[in-house]
Order: C-alpha cells, then structure tokens, then sequence
C-alpha cells in the first residue's frame, strides 16, 4: 500500500470550471491488458477504490442461480441487526421449505431448526429450504420477502436486477448483471462485517449430513474468503469470489462458466491479474483538507475542501510516481456553502492523459455573510 507523500499535495493546481462526468473506471490507454476468460460474463472491482478494473457484458442481464441467495443473506442480516430476528430463534419448518427442490440442507418439519443454522445451511451448503424457511420468517411468505429483496435492490443502486424468490431457481422474471451482483457484495461486506465470515467457512455439518462449501478457491488460495457460488441449465457454472491481500481487496464475478472447474479457474485467473498488474493508492485520508477554495458572499472568504473518506485510486504498477492530480474548483462558489457539499473536481492524469475524475466536497461550513459582505462582493463579481 502506497501513501503519498506530504509534498505531494502543494502541487495541486486550481482552476474554475462548470462541471463534468466522473467516471469509476480504470482509463482504457494506462490499463494492461485484461486477461482472456471463458465466461459469459465478468467484472473485476477493487473495493478500496471502487474502481472496476476490467469486465466484459457487465451490465447485461444473466439469471444469477443461488447468487440471489447474497440479497437474502443481507435480508437476514438486517433483520438481525434489527432484532426482528434473533441467532437462537427457532423458525418453524413449512411444507414448502422441507420439499424445495435443488440443493439442500435437509431441514424437515417436525425437527426445530434455529436462524444460525439456517443461515449456515444457506450461505456454506446453499440450501434452497434453508433460503425458502428465512424468507418466511422475515416476510411471512417468499413472494412478500422477493418484495422486500427489490426494495433493497432499488435502495442500493441494483438497476438491472429482479428477485422473484429467496433462492434462485429459475424464473424468467429473475435476472440480474455482473455489475449489480458486484455492488450487492461490496453491500453485504461493508454493512454485515460480523457476518461475512460466514462465507469462509469450508463446510457444515447439520441433520448428521456434512456438506462442504461449493467454493473451491477457498481451498487454493489463502486470500479468498468468499462468497458464493451459483449453477442453473440457464445460467451456467458462476462464482463471485472475494480475495484480501494486505490492505487491498478484489472482488471477481465470473458468470456462465462451462463446468464447476472453469469457474474457479477463471475467477483465480482474474484475481491474480488485478494483483500483479494493480497497485491500490491511498491519496487522501478522511477530512484531510486537498485545498481552499475561494467562496463569494460568506462570512469565510474561504472554505476547505476534500473527501468525507480515504480516497483510494486503483492503479496499473508502476505508476503512482507519475500521477498528477489537478483540482477544479466550481466557480463562482456562492455561500451558504454546507459540509459535503460538493465545491470542485478532482482530476488525475498519468502522462498527461485523463486517468480518473472525483467530487471533491466541504469540509466545513460557510454561513452567508452580512448584508455589506453580500453587497461587497456582489460587486467584486461584476468586475471579476
């Protein structure tokens, strides 16, 4: 992990300017080239910066398989966190659960079965009863818990996803992208820390029948500790994968693979690119003031500015050194002038080419001047 330098940021330069896209993407012309998968879909991110490094059919719309069972993982989650549902509780077993078909953990109606087991037998052994007896839980009934799924969906930014069961078996209805699934992952790591541990777990032992975790990279490489697996006819052999080497993490989703071998080879292959061809970047650390910009008709005629969390860049090795970052502020900046309000633009250049572009916000407040500093510098802008 590489952190720049204090006398890196007095070079910044400042100019004013209207505004601009801000793409999350590594620039095309600086990247190495993307390894070549068999899949029908793929998308490497690193979460530090949420840059997507490299993807193919991204955002087009595949069925996800047991993928769909990571947005009713984060169902159940949330509900603990809740208390709407407890580790200990005892959840009643229906006939619709007991008979799903698929993958199963063997739950059966008169046995009592807790929420922590049912979560093990859905998230380690992918347990479609096991899916189907939390969603009834938490919504009553599955077709009221797929609700509550797009709801979650929308809220976390998910565009091109439908859930119509807690599962994933096969219904023209379900569907969701590369891009999405990689979203909803970064999600469930971010809010549930104290659950994902759960997606390392090799295997699990319930109804005295042992079934081990379908992520075979779990054994082959000591950095993944997640996350899930999925297989239909449809959708083909997938993975989402998750690797943490140091302080940096990668996230591989890998769609429509030919065999459950391929998918895991494929996933490794990608990983292994983003490590040795990536280095992750801390520029800024959180509320670390990047520059003052110039403020018109505030009681401050300056405000700081900067980012509300460590800013990472995703870089190709080799060229932290060479990175010019330039800050372009949005002038003229009027007051009143809020934290997080977004103020200018932070653009990085490698070489001289546009690598990556981010808002930069306040830092603090500027409350609006006295009617003789609005007058003043109402002026002053006439003539500027």
């Amino acid at each position: 992990m590489k952190l720049f330098s204090s006398n890196f940021f007095p070079t910044l330069a400042v100019c004013a300017f209207t505004g601009c896209l801000l793409p999350l993407t590594a620039s095309a012309q600086l990247a190495p080239p993307s390894p070549a998968l068999e899949a029908r879909a793929w998308l490497l991110l690193d979460v530090n910066s949420g840059q997507v490094l490299a993807s193919q059919n991204a955002d087009n719309r595949f069925e996800p398989a047991s993928l769909t069972k990571l947005m009713t993982a984060y169902l159940a989650f949330s509900a603990l966190k809740q208390k709407s549902l407890k580790p200990d509780q005892v959840v009643p077993v229906s006939t619709r659960a007991w008979k799903a078909e698929g993958s199963r953990m063997f739950i059966e109606p008169n046995k009592p079965v807790t929420v922590d087991e049912l979560l093990r037998g859905m998230i380690i052994q992918s347990g479609n009863d096991a899916s189907i007896a939390l969603a009834e839980a938490i919504g009553g009934n599955e077709e009221v818990f797929a609700q509550m799924m797009n709801r979650e969906a929308k809220r976390l930014g998910l565009a091109n996803t439908n859930f119509t069961n807690a599962t994933g078996l096969p219904n023209p209805q379900l569907y969701s992208t590369a891009q999405d699934l990689s979203q909803l992952v970064v999600a469930l790591i971010r809010d549930f820390p104290e659950h994902y541990p759960l997606y390392s777990q090799k295997e699990y032992r319930y109804n005295n029948i042992t079934q081990s975790n379908r992520n075979r990279l779990l054994w082959l490489d000591p950095a993944v500790d997640g996350v899930k697996t999925g297989y239909t006819e449809n959708a083909g052999y997938c993975l989402i994968t998750s690797a943490r080497r140091g302080e940096r993490r990668l996230i591989s989703v890998v769609l429509g693979t030919a065999s459950e071998s391929a998918r895991a080879t494929e996933s490794q292959k990608l990983l292994n690119w983003g490590f040795q061809f990536y280095d992750s970047v801390r520029m800024y650390t959180r509320n670390q003031p990047v520059t003052q910009l110039r403020v018109w008709k505030g009681a401050s005629d300056m405000v700081k500015a900067g980012f509300t969390s460590d800013l990472y860049v995703a870089l190709p090795k080799g060229q932290g050194d060479k990175i010019k970052a330039t800050v372009e502020s949005l002038q003229p900046l009027l007051a009143p002038v809020s934290p997080g309000q977004r103020v200018a633009t932070l653009k990085l250049e490698i070489d001289g080419k546009l690598f990556r572009e981010l808002p930069v916000v306040a830092l603090e407040p500027v409350p609006v001047a006295g009617i003789f500093g609005r007058a003043w510098d109402t002026l002053r802008l006439l003539f500027k």
